[in-house]
């Protein structure tokens, strides 16, 4: 059997859980970059934090109200029992519901090192310039990215808790807390039957397939090229990139996102999917503000409550515990 290396790309310095310092924050020359994933692209596509959703004064909101039938049959009602006026039945409505949660984070710098931007670090080549022109900018831009990152995994990922008091805080489910329909893998490797069988499943449980987008991290994404790749008509281009797949209930796109855990594969209708979000008064959501000053520092904070809108369970599918190797 053939053994391959683990390539890991080195990950340089953590954040500090401490104000911004002259020493704990240097100054360098050279293009900003990280590792990270800073791409939400599911929340890109539900509309952002701030837009395209709604809004809401109570962090509890509605998600449908739905109802159900009994089983679908054939009638077989007499002459003389149609004299006589059958049992009445009672449709019963229950509500599905989300909330909205907190994302919070702080900014600080002194003024101290506000005002050693040229002091540079590392390699000082003459002409060298600070890469962070402004650390306040920088470092508000990174809080927000935070956020960004933290509302994205949220999405996908977030357990549902309702606060039941101060002290407790509320968290607002994520779409693979909310699936009625999962298929568990057990650890096996992806397969069509699994597709195949999981389509079907949520058909019987009332999809509508409307705008279903295949989530997936890169491991699974590959997976989905081998099953269903054909050979391109040109002889002189080599290699497939599905971008979207044919099935007997439509045609589902396929989006990459590092935030998916990669032993999942989520099948969502984005046409039911939007953000809530519960703006303070005279102040929006997700605002910065100045704090109050208590010494030589400028400090803020910022602040945004948001929840997510799933859309009724019936709509949404998943494939979970798939082999990741």
């Amino acid at each position: 059997m053939k053994k391959y290396l683990a390539l890991n790309i080195q990950r340089f310095a953590a954040p500090v859980a401490a104000p911004t310092n002259t020493w704990n924050a240097p100054n360098y020359w050279g293009e900003l970059f990280t590792t990270d994933a800073e791409q939400t692209p599911f929340l890109t596509m539900i509309g952002g934090l701030s837009g395209g959703g709604v809004q809401t004064d109570n962090f509890e909101f509605p998600i449908d109200s739905q109802y159900s039938y009994p089983a679908a049959a054939q009638p077989s009602i007499t002459e003389t029992a149609s004299l006589t006026a059958p049992a009445a039945n009672t449709y019963v409505v229950d509500q599905s519901k989300n909330v909205t949660q907190v994302f919070h984070e702080k900014v600080s710098i002194s003024y101290i090192k506000q005002s050693n931007g040229g002091r540079l670090s590392g390699i000082n080549t003459a002409g060298a310039t600070n890469n962070k022109p402004s650390e306040k900018d920088f470092q508000i831009a990174r809080a927000l990215g935070k956020i960004a990152r933290d509302a994205e995994w949220t999405c996908l990922n977030g357990v549902y808790q309702i606060a039941t008091g101060v002290g407790v805080a509320n968290k607002t489910r994520g779409m693979y807390n909310a699936v009625a329909t999962t298929q568990a893998a057990a650890g096996a490797q992806l397969t069509k039957t699994m597709i195949d069988t999981l389509l079907r499943t949520m058909f019987g449980n009332g999809a509508l397939f409307q705008n279903i987008v295949i989530w997936c991290n890169a491991y699974q994404k590959q997976k989905l090229t081998s099953l269903y790749a054909y050979a391109p008509q040109s002889r002189n281009v080599g290699g497939v990139n599905i971008q979207s797949i044919e099935t007997d209930f439509g045609t589902f796109g396929i989006a990459l996102n590092r935030h998916n855990d990669a032993d999942k594969l989520g099948f969502f209708d984005m046409s039911a999917i939007r953000p809530v979000t519960q703006p303070v008064p005279s102040k929006g959501n997700f605002f910065y503000e100045e704090l109050s000053k208590t010494g030589a520092s400028e400090d803020g904070q910022i602040f945004g409550q948001f929840g997510l809108d799933h859309g009724s369970i019936a709509l949404h599918g998943s494939i979970t515990g798939l082999a990741t190797s």
